[in-house]
């Protein structure tokens, strides 16, 4: 129950078992066919370059800048948490300058601030944010900072890592260009895979460049002749492909729950939390407006030493919840219901845990009533 990974489904290991084929077998080929029709799906988009990358989240970000981004170039980066650090590093090492539109912790991306940096600077070719930040527990507002890049003729790169299954990503009606996630998220797969998706404008962009890609690995040039050519792809790299068996699982998995579900599902295991929580006397830091339900921060009692409470949780409970980073550090702890994480069980039985250690070490708690709380709400299932 930290920030990733999310338990993993028993058929989704049972799927990464199956014997080894060859990443140029057909009937491999005809899997990745599936697999990124799947994908589109948990995009919500209709973008042929849609796959996964051969690495983690962190891959499919470097492989969104060193494809779109040229020395030179100028980039407007969110930053509202961690990673929007992350991202002007990227930027910085594509030899390009990071114009940085920075947000409080604990607050989304300002809109109004993305438009004023456009403003003042109208060579940019690209913004660059974190729809779900996840040192941080916030959602931007994804749709309002397409809009505005769009009306300055900029591309859009989001983070999509922890959002994607857990809230609404909505690729082709918000009109996002280039696009990244994580495997082990609410996906619930296992760590290692990064799936992407560029539109049209975007390949454009890479196929237009003035320089080649810095990253022989990441060249979307290419990558997409193993990944786009369907009878007839073109050997790249040894694809990781027990892993991709997995991943298309948990795709299968969360296309038969469904999409609009997997949300609903999510926000209800949140205000089921949020009320056991609460009831104890506990504060989440985040604007109701603006919480991920994936991912909850949680403020730290005054006097509670909040390492000892994460060790007690993992040794006494086998629960295991996230520190807090960067501003957040021993201020906050991160609560993950992602994937198949997100269920009642774990929700119930982190909150009678959290009741049990807090109490012990004497923090100014309400006890008894964490748990009850909870499954009130759970009785009225919250509205994706």
């Amino acid at each position: 129950m930290g920030p990733g990974p999310s338990d993993v489904p028993s058929r989704v290991l049972q799927a990464m078992a199956r014997p080894t084929l060859g990443h140029l077998d057909p009937q491999f080929a005809g899997m990745m066919d599936d697999l990124k029709g799947l994908l589109r799906y948990a995009f919500m988009t209709a973008n042929p370059m849609t796959f996964p990358v051969s690495g983690p989240g962190s891959a499919g970000m470097e492989s969104c800048f060193v494809n779109l981004v040229e020395p030179g170039d100028t980039v407007v980066v969110c930053r509202n948490g961690v990673f929007g650090g992350r991202m002007k590093e990227n930027v910085e090492r594509c030899g390009a300058t990071a114009v940085m539109v920075d947000s409080p912790w604990g607050e989304p991306v300002d809109p109004a601030a993305v438009a004023s940096a456009l403003e003042q600077h109208p060579q940019a070719s690209l913004v660059a944010f974190i729809h779900a930040e996840t040192s941080t527990g916030v959602e931007s507002d994804a749709a309002e900072i397409a809009r505005i890049a769009r009306d300055h003729d900029c591309l859009t790169l989001m983070d999509a890592v922890t959002s994607v299954a857990g809230i609404p990503v909505l690729i082709d009606d918000w009109q996002i260009d280039a696009v990244y996630s994580g495997s082990q998220k609410c996906l619930s797969c296992t760590p290692g895979l990064s799936p992407v998706s560029f539109s049209e404008r975007a390949i454009e962009r890479v196929k237009n460049r003035r320089t080649p890609v810095q990253s022989w690995f990441l060249d979307l040039n290419l990558v997409l002749g193993y990944w786009s050519s369907e009878g007839g792809r073109s050997y790249h790299h040894t694809a990781p492909v027990n892993a991709l068996y997995a991943l298309h699982e948990a795709l299968v998995i969360l296309h038969e729950e469904g999409l609009e579900a997997a949300w609903r599902r999510h926000r209800t295991m949140h205000e089921a939390l949020r009320a056991g929580l609460e009831a104890m006397g506990l504060e989440l830091p985040v604007a109701p407006a603006h919480r991920l339900p994936q991912l909850n921060a949680v403020r730290v009692p005054d006097g509670v030493n909040e390492a000892e409470v994460r060790r007690r949780l993992l040794e006494d409970y086998s629960i295991e919840i996230g520190a807090g980073l960067g501003e957040f550090a021993g201020r906050v702890w991160r609560i993950g219901l992602m994937g198949a994480s997100a269920r009642p069980r774990n929700v119930l039985q982190c909150l009678g845990a959290l009741d049990t250690i807090l109490s012990d070490l004497g923090a100014a708690v309400n006890t008894g009533v964490a748990v009850a709380a909870a499954r009130e709400a759970l009785a009225t299932p919250a509205a994706a």
